[in-house]
């Protein structure tokens, strides 16, 4: 048996040279699983449930011969499947703890000839890191701000000049308001967010400043957990300051060509925050293209919102800046000054 068990260290580097292979059933992989991973489940979500329950009611060897017996006649699928889609038979595999399924598979890759790493722990190990990993004391630096103001532009020429940028929206798949999620794919579970997160952190020097928006604790259907919640709002924030017109303009040019049906339904969630007049008001505007119209009529509610947001931070570490006609290069040196002054640095001319 070609096979070689891997600690969670190991693992790091080999798997940006091999594929991946998710043993578990297709439901567990929908809900969470390590990025890049292919599901090659040794159990279906039924027989999972068959097998689990009964081995909860006579033991786990009766659970096991009921294993072979319901994946036995599926072996030689899986097999070609497997070197259909890896012909080098060099790959990564793991199971929930690195048991049974995981042993199940690499067994039968090896018998064609793969040479396996089956990670030890499984995807419990590697879910036990990132959920410390996303629960440390980070050095963060928020970037505030109204709707509007962008924010995200600014992350990404943050980005495109090096500086260490951590994307919750992006990570989400939402921009955070109830159009968010319009135009976007669907969001992953809250479990597979924070692997996502982990992943980008990892990246990064703990000891530099990461940048990243202010976010509520939810982004659409993700909760940010308590501790990182927390930590952003004691973090020092860059509160950009822009005029209503240019506000309204980035967000025209983000959401007035998105499809009409999808932006009434997205006001229509507001309505009760909106109240009967502006929600009827704001759906007659985007019905006769009137966007700047419904846009400033929703400003007035983000604008309180993002207000009673920001009083959750310490007001000893906010820096008000006003970016009012200033394009996007020219912003980004001016928040990297505020970020060296904060850090006791002298501004790097390179930027």
């Amino acid at each position: 048996m070609i096979e070689k068990l891997i600690s969670l260290e190991e693992f790091w580097s080999l798997r940006e040279q091999l594929p991946l292979i998710d043993a578990r059933s297709e439901a567990e992989f929908l809900q969470s699983h390590i990025p890049q991973s292919i599901n090659i489940p040794i159990l279906s979500n039924s027989e999972r449930t068959e097998v689990g329950t009964l081995y909860k009611q006579k033991g786990a060897l009766d659970a096991t011969i009921k294993g072979f017996e319901l994946v036995g006649p599926r072996f030689h699928q899986i097999q070609k499947k497997a070197i259909e889609l890896f012909p080098k038979q060099k790959i990564i595999v793991y199971c929930w703890r690195g048991g049974m399924r995981s042993q199940i598979l690499s067994w039968l890759l090896s018998m064609v000839g793969f040479e396996v790493f089956r990670l030890k722990g499984g995807y419990k190990t590697y879910r036990n890191y990132t959920f410390d990993e996303v629960r440390k004391p980070w050095n963060l630096l928020v970037l505030g701000g109204k709707t509007g103001v962008g924010k995200t532009r600014l992350l990404k020429a943050l980005e495109d000049k090096n500086e260490q940028v951590l994307d919750l929206e992006d990570l989400a798949n939402h921009k955070g308001s109830a159009f968010g999620g319009i135009g976007q794919q669907p969001q992953p579970s809250v479990e597979q967010f924070e692997n996502l997160m982990a992943e980008k952190l990892r990246q990064f020097n703990s000891n530099e400043t990461i940048w990243l928006e202010n976010e509520s604790r939810r982004i659409g259907k993700i909760i940010i957990n308590d501790q990182f919640f927390n930590l952003m709002g004691c973090s020092p924030l860059i509160d950009i300051l822009k005029s209503e017109e240019e506000r309204i303009q980035l967000i025209k040019e983000e959401y007035a060509s998105l499809p009409k049906e999808e932006l009434i339904k997205a006001i229509n969630r507001l309505k009760k925050k909106l109240g009967g007049l502006r929600t009827t008001t704001a759906i007659e505007d985007i019905i006769n293209d009137h966007h700047e119209s419904w846009i400033s009529n929703l400003l007035i509610y983000y604008d309180k919102t993002y207000q009673f947001d920001l009083e959750r931070h310490d007001p000893n570490k906010l820096k008000r800046i006003d970016l009012t006609g200033i394009g996007v290069e020219e912003s980004v040196k001016l928040i990297m000054e505020i970020k060296n002054q904060l850090n006791g640095k002298i501004s790097n001319p390179a930027h």
